[in-house]
């Protein structure tokens, strides 16, 4: 298993623990991909894969159409996808995605939360490098498979890791990380052979080599990314912390 199946594995637990927030941040990335390629999901993939991401979370039908009819609203403020980075105690490297509609607000707090927890806000650049965006599909196949068959069909479409991974429930699903670039391409693979497609966003996985921490070192690392994590602009943390055993 490669480092994407590692840093899965403790990401979608902290996840499910946080439905509201992720029914937030699916909602924002909806109004911002509507009004990016409109509202036809029929030419907008992205849009079309982030109805199946936010039915997979049980994400409510009328959240998904609101999220749809705002970016349509003349007074609905438009939202900007903004990275900050920066570093946490013990130098740890922190990425921080978010999606705001007032930046002076969103660069104030953010910069708070690391003056406040013994981190640093850095400048544009200072960690990105350590991170690769990756696109990460979900899906199911109903019926018997060969995975490594899966895996060398999928190379062609810019696929570079694959693993089967085991849901909330005991479903087996298999997850699917590939180049940023390779998005489209891999969802079309998925849909044009009838997989059951159950979710598919951007993602940033450590590309060097990873911190490992004492675990009271960690958990002052641990209430930065929390606080951070809380705030209602921000999208998605990453760090190039190990992640616990």
């Amino acid at each position: 298993m490669g480092r994407a199946f590692e840093f899965r594995k403790e990401r979608k637990f902290k996840r499910w623990g946080h439905m509201a927030k992720t029914f937030t941040k699916i909602g924002k990335e909806i109004t911002i991909a509507v009004k990016q390629g409109g509202p036809d999901v029929t030419g907008n993939p992205r849009l079309r894969a982030l109805i199946q991401t936010a039915r997979s979370e049980n994400m409510p039908k009328d959240n998904i159409e609101r999220a749809i009819k705002r970016a349509n609203e003349k007074d609905q403020a438009d939202y900007k996808e903004v990275v900050f980075e920066g570093r946490a105690p013990h130098g740890i490297a922190v990425l921080v995605e978010t999606a705001t509609d007032n930046n002076n607000r969103t660069v104030a707090n953010v910069r708070s939360y690391f003056t406040k927890f013994g981190g640093s806000l850095g400048t544009s650049g200072s960690v990105e490098y350590l991170f690769d965006r990756k696109s990460m599909f979900r899906f199911k196949i109903n019926g018997e498979y060969d995975l490594e068959e899966l895996e060398l069909d999928m190379i062609d479409y810019g696929v570079d890791e694959i693993f089967e991974e085991t849901d909330e429930d005991d479903n087996k699903n298999i997850c699917v990380y590939g180049d940023f670039t390779a998005f489209n391409q891999i969802q079309k693979y998925i849909e044009d052979n009838g997989y059951e497609f159950m979710s598919g966003e951007f993602t940033r996985i450590p590309n060097s080599e990873l911190v490992e921490l004492s675990a009271e070192d960690r958990v002052e690392v641990d209430k930065l990314i929390e606080k951070i994590e809380d705030d209602e602009d921000v999208q998605s943390v990453y760090t190039n912390l190990k992640p616990a055993e």
